[in-house]
Order: C-alpha cells, then sequence, then structure tokens
C-alpha cells in the first residue's frame, strides 16, 4: 500500500497552492449499502486560510500496474480476452467519481471520502474486482473543483484547482473484500432479464430445489459443466 503526492506548478497569485495523498481505506461501517472510506490529505503547505474545499474526485483503476494469477486471468477472460492479446486489450477502468466538501482548515485537513460500491457484475469495473484474489488494486485519483480562501485583505476568494492533481494509491484486495462481504457475504449478484427469471423460477419450482444456487447447479451439472 502506498500513495504519491502531485504539486501543480502555477503562481501563488492562482491561490493556495493544494497538495493531496490518501493516507488509508476502511469499510464504512454501518453504511446502507457497500462503501469504503478513504482517508483524503490536503494540505495548503503555504499556510493560507482556506475557507472551504468543492473537490471533485474521478476514480479509475490502472489495471495495467499488477500481476494476475492464472485464476484471475481465467476470471477476466471475458473483460480482457486471452492473456496473450492482453498487452492490448488491458487498459484502465473508470471505476467512480464523487463530490466532497471540506470544511475550512489552515495547513493541512485529513477528511473522509466515502465511495459506495457496486456488485453489478455487468459493470467492467466491478467484475474486475469481484476476480481478483489477492494484493493490491492500482487506482488514480484525479482531483479538480474549486478553493475558496481570505485574500490579505480578508475578501472572499475563490480559485479552480486543475486536473493536473493526480494521486495514486493501491488499495488492499482484501479491504475490499471486507466492505463487499459485511453486506453481501459468498455472494455474488446476477441480473436476469424477466424472461429468463421466469424460466428459471419455473425450473426452481418443479424441482422443489430450496436455494437459486441448488438450481443453477442442477442446470449446470446437465450440461456436463463441473
Amino acid at each position: 500500500m502506498s500513495t504519491t503526492w502531485q504539486v501543480p506548478a502555477g503562481p501563488p497569485s492562482l491561490g493556495p497552492r493544494l497538495r493531496f495523498a490518501v493516507r488509508s481505506a476502511q469499510p464504512l461501517e454501518y453504511a446502507a449499502v457497500p462503501t469504503l472510506k478513504f482517508a483524503l490529505l490536503i494540505e495548503a503547505p503555504g499556510g493560507e486560510a482556506v475557507r472551504s474545499v468543492l473537490l471533485d474526485v474521478q476514480i479509475q483503476i490502472a489495471a495495467r500496474q499488477r500481476g494476475y494469477s492464472a485464476g484471475a486471468q481465467e476470471r477476466l477472460l471475458e473483460l480482457f480476452g486471452t492473456p496473450d492479446r492482453w498487452s492490448t486489450t488491458v487498459r484502465t477502468l473508470p471505476w467512480l467519481r464523487a463530490t466532497l466538501v471540506v470544511p475550512p482548515f489552515t495547513g493541512d485537513a485529513t477528511v473522509d471520502l466515502s465511495v459506495p460500491c457496486t456488485y453489478d457484475l455487468e459493470v467492467s469495473s466491478a467484475r474486475y474486482l469481484a476476480a481478483l484474489e489477492d494484493g493490491e488494486i492500482p487506482l488514480e485519483f484525479m482531483l479538480s473543483g474549486s478553493v475558496f480562501y481570505a485574500s490579505p485583505d480578508g475578501r472572499l476568494q475563490t480559485a479552480r484547482i486543475p486536473w493536473d492533481h493526480d494521486v495514486a494509491y493501491r488499495l488492499p484486495v482484501a479491504v475490499w473484500r471486507a466492505t463487499m462481504d459485511a453486506h453481501f457475504p459468498g455472494s455474488a449478484w446476477l441480473r436476469l432479464d424477466r424472461e429468463s427469471y421466469e424460466r428459471l423460477c419455473a425450473y426452481k419450482a418443479r424441482h422443489a430445489f430450496e436455494t437459486w444456487g441448488a438450481a443453477i447447479d442442477s442446470l449446470l451439472r446437465s450440461r456436463g459443466e463441473p
């Protein structure tokens, strides 16, 4: 697990020269849906009194920046194709976008960035995350927005935060899994169209299976699947 700093270029007249880092991540307790909580450090090294920050955060998965076991490669077949093509098919995946309002601070502040997670396996990022067994998930945080601060004469000023604030963070796979297991322990979600769902319901009822898993296992065995 690591983090990197990015300090933008620009004259001081453009406002506080903020810099950012992600310090840690953990599951958000008592959330209605699976949610990750990132501890985001914001620093104004010039010592300006920051009145507020309206921060737009885009998070993407830098899939090329880690290795994959044979099992993970098999589970990622539908997403990236066969491993011999991965040099061209493995790409950065957009994951999430969030907005954060940061309260006043001077010097630095650490704020919680709450990021809801989906288990819809038709979403590319969710399918990718579910395929990983261990190790770390290489994330890229792209930060922009507006900073509000006081000028030397006390007037409220605002300045844009440009998109050149990129922060890298390696999220442990175990943290993501703990976040999902708190809501869906040992489970995965599969979305069906209504016709397929009704046919599966009828099959389950005819054979008196107690669970959906038992019905699907029966269908797989009938097809000769292990």
